[in-house]
């Protein structure tokens, strides 16, 4: 029996863990497909806020509601991409670990970190439904990008891997805490100051003092100044490195924690 593979034996095999992963993350999309909750949350919630800052504050903040919507929505397509990585994949693993299925997957000789793989995988193309929908909604209201479609997908890959590195944020307190409802605590507690806490309804230089050097290191500031700068052409500045480089760097934390987590995890 010494030839049959173990569980553990197949995190050391690259391509099998991908290939397991894959077949995971498809797991994922149809459990979506089946309750689409996060990706609501990821359109629904920066919508409002769009179309009420929009038509409430835009008049008075920029003179007009097209120039406001011009200044506001790369912000939103961070905050809506951001939103569902804070959401979807640390509640989804939460959910799963509660109800036995983690133990059912280490019993299969798959790599120990695949089921959190092919979680953050499926979040991938919940990113990209969410981000199409923001654009559909946005050019519905007016926004029109002022670059070119290679700088606007760059905007939306920006945005998507800024929410890509935020989902192992939350795939590791989904890992460590008990329940989903404490993931959904967390999740909102860090919401209000890292996606609002930002240059999204305003610039930071209007900001009171304590908020403005809070925004100023802020990732998810960056992250917005970057992508309004690839769709606007508004100046980049240092946004799109500080953004890449926060977003490796949280990838390059979070997710050797999570994995170490999940695979301690008895």
């Amino acid at each position: 029996m010494s030839d049959l593979l173990s569980p553990l034996d197949t995190p050391r095999r690259p391509a099998a863990l991908t290939r397991h992963s894959l077949v995971l993350a498809r797991r994922g999309l149809a459990k979506s497909v089946r309750d689409p909750g996060a990706i609501v949350n990821g359109v629904i919630t920066p919508a409002l806020f769009m179309v009420l800052f929009v038509y409430l504050f835009g008049g008075s903040v920029s003179g007009s509601t097209g120039d406001y919507l011009r200044y506001l929505f790369p912000g939103v397509l961070v905050m809506g991409a951001g939103l569902s990585g804070m959401l979807a994949s640390g509640v989804s693993i939460n959910v799963d670990r509660k109800k036995g299925v983690f133990d059912r997957f280490r019993s299969l000789p798959i790599g120990r970190s695949a089921p959190l793989w092919g979680s953050v995988l499926a979040d991938v193309v919940r990113y990209a439904v969410a981000v199409a929908l923001l654009f559909a909604i946005g050019y519905l209201m007016g926004f029109r990008v002022t670059t070119d479609l290679a700088s606007a997908a760059a905007a939306a890959a920006l945005a998507m891997g800024f929410g890509f590195a935020l989902s192992w944020v939350m795939v590791f307190v989904g890992v460590l805490v008990r329940n989903e409802s404490t993931v959904l605590a967390v999740a909102f507690i860090a919401f209000l100051p890292l996606l609002l806490g930002t240059s999204l309804a305003a610039p930071v230089d209007t900001l009171p003092g304590w908020l403005r050097a809070w925004a100023g290191i802020n990732p998810a500031t960056h992250a917005m100044d970057a992508c309004r700068a690839l769709l606007t052409g508004t100046a980049a500045g240092a946004s799109i490195t500080v953004t890449l480089a926060w977003s490796a760097g949280l990838v390059a934390v979070f997710c050797p924690l999570a994995v170490l987590a999940h695979t301690r995890e008895r």
